[in-house]
């Protein structure tokens, strides 16, 4: 075990720029790729991976101490430090069973695509973490170890389930074929989804709001490089950088949203193949069978609505965390909620004002969870000396994703009746959500515009 252990961390420290095309390789040679198209699509995908977390990375670093300074203006003081996503990964791999949860995840796959439960197969084992995290919360917090184990498989299937009812949709949004996302952030549509359905009721709702239909209206202040400047200069005049501050802000966030999209291109320059080879086996093995390849939600961040959103949302959801009562967490680390700004965009088709509406109504909830979470957060650091936390302090994750169900299975298994009535609507809602978008319209069907090769590296 321990060498098991050891050889996997070692894979994990190459980073998911070398461990997710390690992968997309091997099932390029299964799926019989010739070997210069698997290598090239590899090395293709671990560039754009590399370039876009190098973009996020760009635009998180930018938009961060921004946050920082407009919290620190408002006086704000909060005991509970966001230490973000990566925080939360470091401590979860310390957790003696977390390497146990690569098994789960690739078990509960291939027993559901032989079942044919589901057409997704989940390449992103980069995100294992997430369930060994949910493993871990569910087990603090019940006493049962049985428990956390059990809800994370509960977590594979809903990813798997989650990947099969979006795929049209992502490749819509995308362009690239049998592709679909896996990341649990995706489940926040499940709690959107009501909002959403009233929203439909509403003619202003229903009108083409994406940025492609934006620029009919607007012009020029739809080009993504524009938005990025205006939303950077605004969030820098609101953290008092100044005018030359406020400048330059302004055109780090325009530089990535200006990236963004020009990266997405070589998403499908290195997937497009292997769909399409992955298809022609399984045509050859089951007859009109489809399997979609499941990854990590960066394949979406080309799509300019999830930053448009995300970035507006930050004033927001730092002015919640000093106005709600119990509230105990400054958001910093995590202060760019990618749940939200993801699970509205695969929701709505890209409808910027469904998104923001519904990023103001549910940012709360990251709040309460952070809150409710930093306890035990601090308590796994401490049992595994991953971080170092000072006495009295407490960490947390102020954008942790998918806490409502992380939250409601774990009281479930603790006793609490409201958590088991909780979770089972919110698996009741799961399959309303599914039916939903099975019978729903594509996006380019009900708000946007699909977007080709071409457009990509255009816009």
């Amino acid at each position: 075990m321990e060498m098991f252990q050891s050889f996997i961390q070692y894979i994990l420290n190459l980073g998911s720029a070398i461990f997710v095309p390690l992968i997309i390789f091997i099932i390029g040679l299964v799926a019989k790729m010739p070997l210069k198209k698997a290598f090239m699509s590899a090395i293709t995908l671990g560039i754009a991976f590399t370039g876009m977390n190098m973009v996020i990375g760009f635009m998180s670093s930018a938009v961060s101490p921004a946050s920082e300074a407009f919290a620190l203006n408002t006086g704000i003081s909060l005991p509970a430090l966001d230490l973000g996503w990566t925080g939360a990964a470091s401590i979860t791999w310390s957790w003696a069973y977390a390497f146990v949860f690569f098994a789960v995840v690739i078990g509960v796959n291939i027993v559901m695509l032989l079942l044919n439960l589901t057409k997704t197969l989940n390449v992103d084992m980069w995100n294992v973490w997430g369930k060994a995290l949910t493993a871990y919360l569910v087990y603090f917090i019940s006493g049962s170890l049985i428990a956390g184990f059990v809800t994370a498989i509960v977590q594979v299937i809903l990813e798997l389930k989650l990947g099969d009812m979006f795929q049209k949709h992502i490749q819509d949004l995308t362009g690239i074929p049998l592709v679909t996302v896996t990341h649990i952030m995706n489940i926040s549509a499940v709690l959107m989804l009501p909002v959403n359905k009233l929203m439909d009721k509403i003619p202003f709702f229903n009108k083409k709001s994406d940025t492609n239909a934006l620029k009919e209206k607007i012009g020029i202040f739809s080009e993504n490089s524009v938005m990025g400047f205006i939303i950077g200069l605004l969030l820098g005049f609101a953290g008092a950088y100044g005018v030359s501050g406020s400048l330059n802000l302004a055109i780090q966030v325009a530089t990535a949203m200006a990236l963004f999209p020009m990266i997405s291109k070589l998403f499908m320059q290195s997937l497009s193949p292997l769909a399409d080879a992955m298809s022609e086996l399984m045509k050859s093995r089951f007859k009109d069978r489809e399997v979609y390849i499941g990854l990590d939600w960066p394949i979406l961040a080309g799509r300019s609505e999830v930053w448009v959103t995300a970035i507006l949302i930050v004033p927001i959801f730092i002015g919640y965390s000093m106005i709600l009562p119990g509230n105990t967490v400054l958001p910093l680390a995590g202060v760019i909620n990618y749940s939200i700004a993801v699970g509205g965009l695969l929701l709505t088709g890209g409808n910027l004002y469904r998104m923001l509406v519904l990023g103001v109504i549910y940012t709360p909830l990251y709040l309460y969870s952070a809150t409710y979470f930093a306890p035990i957060l601090t308590g796994l650091a401490n049992a595994t000396g991953s971080v170092e936390v000072a006495k009295g302090q407490l960490i947390t994750w102020s954008s942790i994703e998918g806490p409502e169900f992380r939250i409601m299975f774990a009281e479930a298994f603790n006793g609490n009746i409201l958590a088991v009535i909780g979770a089972i609507l919110f698996l009741l809602m799961f399959y309303w959500l599914n039916k939903e978008m099975k019978n729903a319209k594509i996006p380019s069907e009900r708000y946007t515009k699909i977007i080709e090769p071409e457009a990509i590296v255009e816009e």
